[in-house]
């Protein structure tokens, strides 16, 4: 008889089929596209995955994913197919044009609205608002809703706590004054400040099911999760996309993507940057 921790170990091997239905799956539940030439990657995320949740048979935990009503089995694999990776200010680019255009150009009197649409575990959205808070100062802030399918990954995000090697060493003055430092067994972690931590909204949205009423905003902020999406599903998503947007607002995508070949109606006004038109300019 096999040794059952032997066969644990063993590294996972999907059959064509097994292969397919996964796809099928993550494409019907996440939009995610699981193209040939994956096979390898797919097999040993899961692998992982499985070994984890203690299963040895690819049967049982596909039977599992189709049997669980509380969501968690779905979020467990959009964890370990998808690359969460992230990181505070990424694409630096974006960040400057929201403080010369976005910032310089808002009239107080109107509430601003920013959108993070893939937040993950809340790099992005902290980014936005710590950007605000320096750049706004205390009067007014922004409200910042952040949005992800994974409510693992909202969960981490709402605490606001990270390890200080996800930020610039040394820490410059400007990025500190938003940080508390950690003590004690929390030594080598930083905290988002009160005021950081209350500009900011936690929702759990899954971008290809028909949105919940979020209303309009003045930035959306939709990077590095198109790429996963077929040509279908990007056009639906940024199509959704753009109706919450105000005349006038923006959409930032990844700058390794592109909205090129996709009907949206929107102004390319520079890379990774699109204006809806309509509103003051």
């Amino acid at each position: 008889m096999n040794d059952p921790g032997a066969l644990v170990a063993s590294p996972l091997v999907l059959t064509p089929s097994e292969f397919a239905a996964i796809s099928a799956l993550a494409r019907s539940e996440f939009g995610l596209e699981l193209g040939q030439g994956k096979e390898q990657l797919v097999a040993s995320r899961l692998g992982r995955l499985m070994r984890h949740l203690g299963f040895t048979a690819f049967r049982d935990f596909y039977r599992h994913l189709q049997s669980d009503r509380t969501g968690e089995a779905l979020v467990d694999l959009i964890d370990a197919l998808a690359t969460n990776h992230t990181s505070f200010f990424r694409e630096a680019a974006h960040f400057d044009f929201l403080v010369k255009q976005v910032f310089a150009q808002w009239n107080r009197r109107v509430p601003l609205r920013i959108w993070s649409a893939a937040s993950s575990t809340g790099e992005e959205p902290y980014s936005i608002a710590i950007t605000a808070r320096e750049h706004l100062g205390p009067g007014n802030p922004p409200h910042i809703l952040a949005t992800d399918i994974s409510s693992r990954a909202l969960e981490t995000a709402r605490q606001g706590i990270y390890k200080s090697d996800r930020f610039q060493d040394p820490l410059p003055p400007w990025l500190r004054k938003h940080l508390l430092s950690g003590e004690s067994r929390w030594q080598g972690w930083y905290r988002m400040r009160p005021e950081i931590l209350s500009m900011l909204e936690f929702r759990r949205v899954n971008l290809i099911e028909p949105l919940p009423a979020l209303g309009r905003f003045a930035v959306i902020f939709c990077r590095n999760v198109m790429i996963y999406f077929s040509r279908a599903t990007q056009e639906m998503v940024v199509n959704r996309l753009t109706e919450c947007i105000e005349p006038g607002g923006y959409l930032f995508v990844g700058h390794s993507e592109s909205l090129t070949g996709i009907p949206h109606g929107l102004q390319q006004v520079q890379p990774a940057v699109y204006r809806k038109r309509g509103g003051s300019k």
